[in-house]
């Protein structure tokens, strides 16, 4: 019989390889459209190329090592490897949760009515992008040092102790204190953006429900919004955020009460680590449902061979 561990690696090797490759594939399409063809960037791909980024890089450091422990493999990381792979999923969680907020912020600011009071950050928020993506980086890497700190590997597997403790690393000195101000500094931030992306989805399903009734009260199929670009890009991050939030917090009551309680439980640690790989998984996938670009450039290339020859 199959052990459960096994099932695991096997789940955990679909979600990665599948998640892998669809962020693979925007990254290159973002980074072939910054340098090839610049003319037909749009604003919100630097954000979801940070948002890509950041998705690869969360699922190869999270999801390889628990693929091997999954299939009895035990990587000897050492403490270096420890704080880089525990240091690196944290500060790309984190970058995932500010770009999906970012996101959802810029979308709702394209959607705003022209007669809005706030219309006017319309023309403004653009030239924010860059920046606050910089700073993003910038201060979740000097939150996280705190794991470069206190992060060794573990020695002993089958002696598990309070705070953050798994099969291969570990905080070195726990102190409940300490835990639970970092714990309640990163919680009150994520519930900061998590609750703006709340309100932003809020309002965007709002300017859709008046603009659908707008539509059924012209009863003119041509002018309905519901197949514009804008309204099919704002589904999507909808979907994006829905699913981030689910996601989102699922994981985290999971990985605080791991950190609290004292008798560990493996099987949970590893569907934490499964829910917590899932958006960045799904995302690209999302994305692409509203990417048109693929199949014009393609077509772009097919029309260059073909006067080519």
């Amino acid at each position: 019989m199959i052990s459960s561990d096994v099932i695991f690696g096997i789940f955990f090797t679909f979600q990665i390889c599948i998640g892998f490759m669809g962020n693979s594939l925007l990254f290159l399409l973002y980074m072939y459209i910054f340098l090839i063809l610049p003319h037909k960037k749009k604003p919100t791909d630097t954000i979801l190329a940070h948002l890509t980024l950041a998705n690869t890089l969360s699922l190869i450091f999270r999801g390889v090592p628990n693929i091997m422990l999954s299939f009895g493999i035990r990587p000897e990381m050492g403490d270096i490897g420890c704080k880089t792979v525990l240091y690196i999923q944290r500060v790309t969680r984190s970058i995932s949760l500010y770009t999906t907020s970012l996101q959802s912020t810029f979308q709702a600011v394209t959607i705003t009515p022209s007669n809005s009071k706030w219309a006017w950050i319309k023309t403004k928020i653009s030239t924010f992008i860059q920046p606050s993506l910089l700073f993003a980086w910038i201060i979740n890497m000097i939150i996280y040092t705190e794991i470069i700190l206190r992060t060794v590997a573990t020695r002993n597997a089958t002696h598990a102790s309070r705070g953050y403790y798994t099969a291969t690393c570990k905080t070195s000195a726990y102190n409940q204190y300490l835990a639970a101000t970092f714990l309640s500094t990163t919680f009150t931030r994520d519930l900061f953006f998590l609750s703006l992306m709340t309100c932003n989805s809020i309002y965007m399903v709002n300017i859709l429900f008046r603009h659908h009734k707008i539509a059924q009260h012209v009863r003119s199929t041509i002018h309905s919004s519901r197949g514009s670009p804008e309204n099919k890009a704002t589904s999507v991050i909808l979907i994006l955020v829905s699913c981030f939030v689910l996601f989102h917090w699922t994981n985290t009551f999971l990985t605080v009460y791991l950190i609290f309680v004292q008798k560990k439980n493996w099987h949970l640690e590893n569907f934490g680590n499964f829910i917590a790989s899932c958006y960045p998984s799904i995302c690209p996938f999302l994305l692409i449902t509203n990417e048109n670009r693929i199949s014009k450039i393609n077509y772009i290339k097919t029309r260059m061979r073909i006067f080519s020859s």
